[in-house]
């Protein structure tokens, strides 16, 4: 499984960004973010079919995930961003517990390569 994260830059606090990820499996698809000093957490994940998503309570109401599984892609919609926002941004997928939702990073066996999304105040 190989996954390509982009659409990370530098916007001011209040802007958006658009962060895709191209995948290429059939699986549960999770966006994580890492700050410097601070450890790995999830902004939320999506289902195989688009139909159960959840998110962190940090992004509740500002982020939105969707997927396009004819063009293999998913998409993390980012709205009223804040400089705590900034960080490295992941895609990953999980292949485990089919229905699985996870915010655990570990349990997530395939991880794009990051894009840093930087809010300036």
């Amino acid at each position: 499984v190989q996954l390509q994260a982009s659409g990370g830059g530098l916007v001011q606090a209040g802007g958006s960004l658009r962060l895709s990820c191209a995948h290429s499996g059939r699986y549960a698809m999770g966006w994580f973010r890492q700050a410097p000093g601070k450890e790995r957490e999830s902004s939320g994940a999506i289902s195989w079919s688009g139909g159960r998503i959840s998110y962190a309570d940090s992004v509740k109401g500002r982020f939105t995930i969707s997927r396009d599984n004819a063009k293999n892609t998913v998409h993390l919609q980012m709205n009223s961003l804040k400089p705590d926002d900034t960080a490295v941004y992941y895609c990953a997928a999980d292949r485990g517990t089919i229905g699985r939702l996870s915010v655990i990073p570990s349990q997530y066996e395939y991880w794009g390569q990051g894009t840093l999304v930087t809010v300036s105040s």
